[in-house]
């Protein structure tokens, strides 16, 4: 007489265990290992720095005008190699973006030769002044 199997209805936790354990031991020993990250948190009192005023660039049809609102100097018209130097002479004394602005009648050409001609002799910090539209 041959002996019918009844199947198990269990299952064998022991490997699952072992490889639980393992893992633990891994974690453990490789946590005061890793180096916890340093957030570094602005104080409360630090002092806010103001932004500087911009200089304004404005271009209409082919000519240039240079506005500088920190020295409170009115619009004057310059050449690109007048711009450059008054732009570089800025920046020098103190870190001052320079916006570029055009009215809708500037070609886009002419708004790309003065902004490659700013990037190309190492002005930092420029960018094209949008308005929305009301």
């Amino acid at each position: 007489m041959r002996r019918v199997r009844k199947p198990i209805n269990q299952i064998n936790v022991v490997p699952y265990i072992d490889v639980m354990l393992v893992l633990l031991v891994i974690f453990m020993v490789t946590a005061p290992l890793i180096a916890p990250g340093e957030i570094e948190l602005p104080s409360v009192g630090s002092k806010l720095t103001v932004p500087a005023q911009p200089l304004k660039v404005r271009l209409e049809g082919k000519t240039i005008t240079l506005t500088d609102d920190a020295t409170k100097s009115g619009p004057r018209r310059v050449t690109q190699e007048q711009l450059v130097a008054s732009v570089l002479g800025a920046q020098a004394v103190r870190d001052q973006p320079v916006v570029i602005e055009a009215d809708k009648n500037a070609r886009y050409q002419d708004v790309l030769d003065v902004l490659d001609v700013l990037q190309r002799n190492g002005v930092k910090k420029v960018g094209l002044l949008a308005r929305p539209t009301s």
